[in-house]
């Protein structure tokens, strides 16, 4: 038997019982963060990070991925296949050229924009269509349409939404697939009369508009496909609330754990 002076015994006592506490406060704070409104259960290690640096707890990386899975708690949102919805009807008008060229590389927000169309079915039976723009350089969400049409009512309130969001003097690139709606001459016409400049992706790559595709892959993961939505109107609340969340509360990896809102205004302030 392994005989410890009196001092020596204590002293070990101690620090077992500190070294057990260590991280009760952390611990409870990435659970505060996790379920609650910030992270709304979709957060990783890497953003968690993030919130807790803000917090004032330094700690690196890997050590709140141990955290976390010693709290049991891994998000399996993104592993979830979200669907594809296609609205390419072939030659139907005027196709513009893919300037991006799959070059995803803007700094500076307002410079280079993306949209696209998707469906969500409602518990009713019924489609709605989602039409939302996104600013590459900040993944902020400028404008977002939603109706029970794909047709060109729903991308001219987009684009409506999208003229009172632009600041004076904004001439950016909004980049697409090549649907209907986008080949469309009012629709192009509408473009050139706000200083827009349009870029289409290549026929059948969705490669080309990759920032397009990914909002909708995280506003479905991270909200529509895990609620159960009836009705227009009420998908419309749950957008308006996922983009102000989006835009103001979430962190994003690609932004180095900062929200779009916050990047962009960094960035345009030191112009």
């Amino acid at each position: 038997m392994l005989k410890l002076n009196r001092k020596t015994y204590y002293d070990n006592v101690k620090n077992r019982i500190n070294q057990a506490d260590k991280y009760a406060l952390v611990k409870e704070k990435i659970q505060e963060i996790y379920y609650g409104y910030e992270g709304q259960e979709t957060y990783g290690y890497r953003p968690m990070w993030g919130a807790l640096r803000d917090e004032g707890f330094k700690l690196s990386l890997e050590t709140v991925r141990k955290l976390m899975r010693s709290l049991g708690i891994k998000t399996t949102i993104y592993h979830k296949n979200t669907g594809k919805y296609s609205s390419y009807k072939g030659n139907v008008g005027k196709k513009a050229p893919n300037i991006l060229n799959q070059t995803f590389d803007e700094t500076i927000p307002y410079k280079v924009l993306h949209t696209d169309v998707t469906e969500y079915k409602l518990t009713s039976g019924k489609k709605v269509y989602i039409s939302p723009v996104v600013d590459e350089a900040s993944l902020e969400i400028l404008a977002c349409a939603v109706s029970y049409s794909p047709e060109m009512k729903t991308i001219y309130n987009m684009l409506d939404e999208l003229a009172d969001n632009l600041p004076p003097g904004a001439a950016p690139i909004l980049h697409s697939d090549q649907g209907f709606q986008y080949q469309n001459p009012g629709y192009q016409a509408r473009l050139k009369k706000m200083n827009i400049i349009q870029s289409m992706s290549r026929k059948g790559n969705c490669h080309d508009n990759a920032p397009g595709e990914t909002i909708f892959n995280l506003m479905k993961r991270e909200k529509l496909n895990r609620l159960k939505i009836g009705s227009l109107e009420e998908m419309k609340e749950i957008l308006k609330d996922y983009i102000y969340w989006f835009n103001n509360v979430r962190r994003s990896n690609k932004l180095k754990y900062t929200t779009p809102v916050k990047y962009r205004n960094r960035v345009l302030s030191n112009l």
